[in-house]
């Protein structure tokens, strides 16, 4: 999920925000604030006709009707506002009872969640695909339920590729390279778009790391941002694409991914790395594109970024028991399958997954299914994850940058989170 955002529209970062409260089943509240459960979740929608509101008014709704004692008041809001807007309730006193959002870690560490075991049903706990609710653990306990999922996979713009003479999607960098170079010599604006703005350049960041035989941690989970493969990987970013002016007129660093996102959709962009949703938001403005596993350093890469966004559930409010019912409701196949079905974004169940998997509707999202066997996901389990990913989206682009230090840049990223794993072990 920038999510994302993988996904999301993390994973895909909604442009308006939307705050209405959804109505109740019953007409009115239940009368007792013990049995009003408060919902904060992150918008999917690009607009107010697509809005993630419309989604969680229907589920609430239709938990209401089953049950009759319990009021699902559901808020939601951007993603570029969401998480710090559950951070003021909590701070503020006011904590929602469950929220949609893009980091757990933190709450978890400081004791303000419940577990999944102490929530869900054991055919709840046990539905979820095993490798994506292992990125939602903390010390081995679920903490962080996955809400939806979404993977990577190079985009590309058929009609610009034929008429720049590239018959297939590149295997390897040089391969991106050579391809991009063929675009910008047929008069395309944006061979390669490269997002390294503050939006979610830490999606984009690793998805180039893992190309690179590198990413955020080893396979002990210990940081290893200014690793030799990750300096190499920006070193080429900054001198093979970016120094060639094979990304655009704009400078990567200060390039959203919803920019380039828009750009594709205008037709001015070759190639990308996207996640689903961006087949809806291309196939809506009539772009013929096709996608392909991400290109690596010499071959097809062996491993893409996989996101998750969450589900969390506090304690503050002492509604344990409202809760698991609520969220047992959510998880059901059918509400999975819708959510997952309207943002083209992938399941976290495994019913679901085999759903999609045998429906030719869901055919165009195989390809993404196919990847998450090798995704590999943010560290989000580290309390120091959310300053980290924040230290990356205002620095990582400077890297790239006529000039610019990877190794440097990297390094002092580094020096922060070795210092926020010790401050917090």
């Amino acid at each position: 999920m920038q999510r994302r955002r993988f996904l999301s529209l993390t994973t895909a970062g909604a442009a308006t925000a939307v705050a209405m409260p959804t109505l109740s089943a019953c007409g009115s509240d239940s009368g007792s604030d013990g049995n009003v459960l408060k919902v904060v979740a992150a918008d999917y929608g690009d607009s107010a006709e697509n809005t993630s509101q419309k989604y969680w008014d229907k589920l609430a709704r239709a938990f209401e009707a089953k049950h009759s004692g319990i009021t699902v008041d559901v808020k939601v809001y951007s993603w570029t506002e969401v998480d710090k807007k559950v951070a003021d309730m909590v701070k503020g006193g006011d904590s929602p009872d469950i929220a949609q959002i893009g980091a757990y870690a933190d709450y978890a560490a400081a004791g303000k969640l419940y577990r999944a075991d102490q929530m869900l049903s054991i055919p709840t706990q046990a539905a979820f695909i095993s490798s994506i609710a292992q990125a939602g653990e903390v010390s081995r306990v679920l903490y962080g339920l996955p809400f939806v999922s979404s993977a990577r996979l190079l985009f590309y713009n058929k009609k610009l590729f034929d008429e720049a003479g590239i018959s297939s999607a590149p295997e390897s960098w040089a391969d991106l390279k050579d391809a991009a170079q063929a675009l910008k010599s047929a008069g395309v604006k944006i061979p390669y778009g490269l997002p390294l703005g503050p939006e979610e350049s830490q999606a984009e960041a690793l998805i180039w790391m893992l190309s690179g035989g590198g990413g955020y941690t080893d396979s002990n989970g210990s940081y290893t941002i200014d690793s030799t493969a990750n300096i190499e990987t920006f070193e080429w970013l900054r001198d093979e694409l970016v120094g060639a002016d094979l990304t655009g007129p704009r400078s990567p660093a200060r390039t959203n991914r919803q920019d380039v996102f828009n750009a594709f959709t205008r037709g001015e962009v070759g190639m990308l790395n996207g996640h689903p949703t961006l087949m809806q938001q291309a196939s809506g403005h009539d772009i013929d594109y096709a996608t392909a596993p991400l290109p690596g350093r010499t071959g097809k890469s062996t491993s893409t970024m996989g996101v998750a966004d969450w589900l969390m559930a506090f304690k503050a409010n002492g509604r344990r028991k409202q809760i698991g019912e609520f969220l047992d409701f959510v998880y059901q196949e059918k509400n999975v399958l819708d959510f997952a079905d309207q943002y083209d974004l992938l399941p976290v169940t495994t019913a679901v997954s085999a759903t999609m998997r045998h429906e030719q509707e869901h055919k165009k999202l195989w390809r993404f299914l196919d990847q998450m066997d090798r995704a590999q996901f943010y560290p989000a389990d580290k309390t120091s994850w959310a300053g980290i990913s924040q230290m990356v989206k205002e620095k990582i682009g400077s890297t790239v940058t006529k000039g610019g230090d990877p190794a440097s840049v990297l390094g002092e990223i580094q020096r922060a989170a070795d210092a926020m794993e010790t401050a917090n072990s």
